[in-house]
């Protein structure tokens, strides 16, 4: 018996990537060291990067990746979408991956459920790198528990009235499109629509954030003070703006696993290059068989995420919704980063407590990973509804 018998209805590893994919990985790999590398630290320290990134991004189709081509997009499937985000965490900066494509979360609700015309205004100079599109989910008063959401919007006519606010927002100063989740009717997520609000809306305030890590994202709290938004903005129909939020989660939470992954395998290769070039005890630390391990452990955990990470994407590629098994791959994939960023700090020693040096950036936003996109606790819950372990 082969051993892979049990299994045969699966593709080997080998058939989810083809010359187009490999094209890309190669396009995307000349892009990040020429135009994001370089400067990671310089951005860390202005706290921004340059605007013209998301119109080098544009032209090179990343930030087109999974969007309708009628829009300028280039209808990229799941694997493009991996090797993009695992190509950007090579530059070892999750700040950049944060705000350059904060479209990938703002976007997919006005796709999925918006009108031509706003399809035809949002869509096409987002992708073009024009405008900026962000998502408005997280309140002060709550992340995860979305069907909660404070904010409210009240119709008067032609407009809606929007009063409230949002936090930890991405791209929440220099975005022009907010997808924005108010508040329309009852408790409960029954309530929930969702709003395209404007930059330069009277009443619409922001106020940066400073944080722990990506430090080059621009993250901002959000100030509704009875902003009057046309009917028009509405996105989808009214009330049914919660369906709507949970129709992108599986690719969103892809990419993240993905990027995450791709951020242990850089803390991997930074450790396995100082421990071989670092003397220590009248040789090198790779020559200690503690090292050895460490690296030995980084790379099982990885290489069990990415054989995690393409199944899954084979599976929802084939229509599948295998919502459970993605929110464990997402905690399979925050915590494999976690264990490597630690390892590979722990292998560099004081050097890997200097800024400046790639592993202590990805150590400080190791955190952001297992609370974003739905936090370890929220997820581990999820599952185990999803795989029946509770009704």
């Amino acid at each position: 018996m082969t051993g892979d018998t049990h299994v045969h209805h699966r593709p080997r590893s080998q058939s989810f990537y083809t010359a187009e994919h490999a094209a890309f990985r190669d396009l995307m790999r000349r892009f990040v060291a020429k135009e994001i590398t370089p400067f990671v630290n310089e951005w860390d320290d202005a706290g921004s990067f340059p605007r013209e990134l998301y119109n080098k991004a544009a032209e090179v189709g990343l930030l087109g990746l999974g969007f309708p081509e009628a829009y300028g997009g280039n209808d990229g499937d799941l694997f493009m979408t991996i090797i993009a985000s695992q190509e950007l965490a090579r530059c070892g900066a999750g700040g950049v991956l944060a705000s350059l494509l904060s479209h990938t979360i703002g976007c997919p609700p006005i796709v999925n459920v918006g009108s031509e015309a706003l399809k035809q205004r949002v869509l096409p100079p987002v992708l073009r790198g024009e405008k900026i599109s962000a998502l408005g989910i997280t309140e002060p008063s709550g992340g995860s528990d979305v069907a909660n959401l404070k904010t409210t919007a009240r119709r008067e006519g032609d407009h809606y009235i929007v009063n409230g606010s949002k936090t930890f927002i991405t791209s929440g100063i220099r975005a022009d499109f907010y997808t924005v989740a108010v508040r329309t009717g009852g408790p409960g997520p029954g309530g929930v629509s969702l709003l395209l609000i404007e930059k330069g809306t009277p009443g619409f305030t922001q106020t940066p954030l400073r944080k722990m890590g990506w430090l080059c994202s621009d993250t901002a709290t959000l100030y509704f003070d009875n902003c009057r938004v046309p009917v028009a903005n509405l996105v989808g129909q009214e009330n049914q703006g919660f369906k709507a939020i949970m129709k992108n989660f599986n690719r969103e939470r892809i990419f993240l696993a993905a990027g995450t992954n791709g951020f242990a395998r850089v803390c991997l290769d930074e450790a396995l290059g100082w421990a071989k070039q670092r003397e220590m005890f009248d040789g090198k630390l790779i020559d200690m068989q503690v090292t050895r391990h460490k690296l030995a452990d980084m790379a099982m955990r990885i290489e069990a995420t990415q054989a995690m990470l393409e199944l899954l994407a084979w599976r929802v590629e084939q229509g599948e919704q295998p919502v459970g098994e993605i929110c464990l791959l997402k905690n399979q994939a925050t915590q494999t980063m976690a264990f490597c960023a630690s390892e590979a700090v722990q292998i560099h020693g004081g050097a890997g407590f200097i800024r400046g040096v790639t592993v202590e950036r990805i150590y400080r936003e190791v955190k952001v990973n297992a609370i974003g996109g739905g936090a370890e606790e929220v997820m581990r819950d999820l599952a185990s509804r999803q795989l029946g372990f509770y009704a």
